[in-house]
């Protein structure tokens, strides 16, 4: 993980700025970075929280993340839309799995 974003993970809310199909943009907070295997995975929440009433959750973003110092943005990272529905079952279960624990550790 870039050391800058870890970093700034421990000491507060760290922001990034999604640039969505339609040309805005969506100020998200980032949950956490966690890897399966090789891949890094990072999960994003809308600054504004979206509450979804007929789910009874709120909105997350979920991209494979892959940290880049080279990249044209300066940034350090770039992130990429998760096309494959066997990647994406196998990351919502691992985030479910993080969300155990961390329910877990707040009890």
């Amino acid at each position: 993980m870039n050391e800058d974003i870890k970093n700034a993970m421990e000491d507060s809310d760290v922001m990034v700025t999604l640039e969505l199909e339609d040309g805005s943009t969506l100020p998200c907070e980032i949950l956490t970075i966690f890897d399966i295997g090789e891949q890094s995975y990072i999960v994003l929440e809308p600054q504004d929280e979206v509450y979804d009433e007929e789910t009874d959750e709120y909105e997350i973003y979920v991209y494979r993340y892959f940290e880049d110092e080279d990249d044209e943005d300066g940034v350090g990272y770039h992130l990429e839309n998760i096309e494959d529905d066997d990647e994406y079952e196998r990351v919502a279960e691992r985030l479910d799995e993080l969300m155990d624990e961390i329910e877990f550790e707040e009890m």
